[in-house]
């Protein structure tokens, strides 16, 4: 599933092709990819319109038009891939922007669980879901005292706490395995049982980790692949997460795999141990 530092990587790919170019013609293959308005009014509010700006929010995109937004999450396996207007339909293509120079924008997604939603000018940070995402780490730099404030109130376990993006957000599974091992902290730990030095760590870790992953382009693992074949990197520099079975990088003792709020877990049992 696209992360953060992945959704990053696409906003920068697709940002040096599609900046300026003007949206000529909008094919829809899976109607349920739309969101908040039929297929033709989607289709309505972009043909004619200029891509004028792509930023990136938590997990979500933000395509700028000239007269109004259209917000892209990528859930499980949304892509999006820049070909030629006579390339043929690829299957799992269900969304399809043609655009000015004979360039082809390709959204790609096998189980259809992402979604398009087109909004008016301006409005887009009050669109649902982006209404309710918490501050990104980078957001929170120098700020771990709001953090700690949030955490400290609950006794669910911290994983679930770093993965709930209305407290965090931009931290998925594989980022938050990361660090809390480099925390040397045990994912099932209530947040109310962290210290103020624990959550400083969380924060500093969860900056660290994410500004290397999008350095290096995210990460690949199963078939997640970034825009235009573009695959991540940073799954060479994964401490903990898939590595089960294998020895911890800094303390030899073999990692373990576990279920923590639903979500498999990768943990130390000795540089993470909870006493």
């Amino acid at each position: 599933m696209p992360e953060l530092p992945e959704v990053e990587t696409i906003r920068r790919t697709l940002l040096n092709h599609i900046l300026g170019r003007k949206i000529l013609d909008v094919k829809v293959g899976c109607d349920r990819i739309i969101r908040s308005s039929s297929v033709s009014e989607f289709e309505s509010h972009l043909i004619g319109r200029t891509l004028e700006g792509l930023d990136r929010r938590g997990k979500y995109l933000i395509f700028h038009l000239s007269d109004g937004e259209i917000i892209v999450h990528l859930r499980m396996e949304g892509r999006f891939f820049i070909k030629t207007s006579t390339d043929p339909i690829a299957k799992h293509e269900h969304v399809i922007w043609e655009l000015s120079d004979h360039l082809s924008l390709r959204y790609h997604d096998v189980r259809k669980f992402g979604t398009m939603e087109w909004t008016t000018k301006g409005q887009w940070r009050s669109a649902q879901g982006l209404d309710r995402l918490g501050y990104e780490p980078f957001e929170l730099r120098g700020n771990a005292g709001y953090l700690f404030q949030r955490l400290s109130r609950s006794h669910r376990p911290i994983k679930a706490l770093l993965l709930d993006q209305t407290i965090i957000s931009g931290l998925g599974n594989i980022y938050v395995d990361e660090v809390l091992f480099l925390s040397r902290i045990h994912p099932q730990i209530p947040g109310a049982r962290l210290t103020p030095r624990d959550v400083e760590k969380v924060l500093a870790n969860a900056i660290s980790v994410l500004e290397l992953a999008v350095e290096r382009g995210g990460t690949t693992i199963r078939t997640y692949v970034s825009s235009l074949g573009v695959s991540g990197r940073f799954q060479n520099e994964l401490n903990v997460h898939t590595r089960a079975g294998l020895p911890c990088p800094v303390c030899g003792e073999t990692i373990r795999k576990m279920k923590v709020a639903g979500r498999g877990t990768y943990v130390c049992p000795k540089c993470q141990s909870w006493e």
